[in-house]
């Protein structure tokens, strides 16, 4: 599954399925019901770790263009759970569609930004989501409007156990060169900060008070490394691989920055 994340570590899947249809997907997720197999969703593997002993059960991949669509409908957009949200920002600009602008930089699709809630640029995917259709583990589908849907700071608890099929997204009328000028923007700022090696976005949730990739350079572990793992020299909240990287490497580094954290005076 390595060379499937971003990040390119990991081991094998027990048993692994790209499926064509919901039909499909749904027959899959029922037999693995049936049979007491777990089933995990690998989506574009942008925010995924994958453990050099690999994944047990059915590990599923869904890009196939049935769940990769985006379609128009006046001020919203129906995305499939495979678009990549940088093509959901694009499509968004083109209707001239404000909102989604912070999707551009989230190297993710909208399946797995469902399922954290993922956010940028003090918005999260949530801020405009209207309706989320999704799978239950016997294959049934149902859909929600996101109003009974419970969402935190990078959680959506109800995903957890549930696949996200889609999702409506809904965004406000502006100029194309509004929105192309934030997207813009927006993009400058994640790049003059970020690292372009290969990574898994940021490691660690933002604690109360203090950015975490300011916390781990106040903690002096920029540039720390454990195998071929290393703290981003340009981001502390970032774990690059810088070749050679085990799954192993990155989870030590976690560790290493955690029990410095709890030595440190910092509370």
């Amino acid at each position: 599954l390595a060379e499937l994340t971003t990040l390119r570590v990991g081991g094998q899947a027990d048993w692994f399925a790209e499926p064509q249809s919901q039909g499909d997907l749904s027959a899959l997720v029922r037999a693995c019901h049936e049979h007491g197999l777990p089933v995990t969703v690998l989506g574009l593997g942008s925010n995924f770790l994958v453990l050099d002993s690999g994944v047990r059960g059915l590990t599923v991949r869904l890009s196939a263009g049935v769940f990769a669509g985006i379609e128009a409908d006046g001020s919203r957009l129906k995305c499939g759970a495979a678009a990549r949200m940088k093509k959901v920002a694009a499509e968004a600009r083109r209707c001239r569609l404000a909102g989604m602008e912070f999707l551009e930089g989230i190297p993710g699709s909208v399946g797995g930004g469902l399922r954290m809630n993922a956010g940028a640029m003090g918005s999260e995917l949530f801020d405009v989501v209207e309706t989320v259709r999704f799978m239950d583990p016997a294959g049934e589908v149902f859909e929600m409007s996101a109003d009974s849907i419970e969402s935190t700071y990078r959680s959506c608890p109800l995903l957890k156990n549930q696949i996200a099929l889609g999702a409506v997204l809904k965004g406000e009328p502006d100029t194309g060169e509004a929105i192309a000028a934030r997207m813009a923007e927006y993009s400058q700022k994640r790049w003059g900060s970020q690292p372009k090696a290969r990574s898994a976005g940021c490691i660690f949730k933002n604690p109360e008070g203090i950015p975490a990739g300011k916390l781990v350079d106040e903690l002096g572990l920029k540039g720390a490394t454990e195998g071929g793992a290393m703290v981003s020299q340009e981001h502390g909240n970032f774990i690059v691989n810088n070749g050679d990287a085990t799954a192993g490497d990155v989870l030590r580094l976690i560790d290493r920055i955690r029990e410095k954290d709890r030595k440190s005076t910092r509370l």
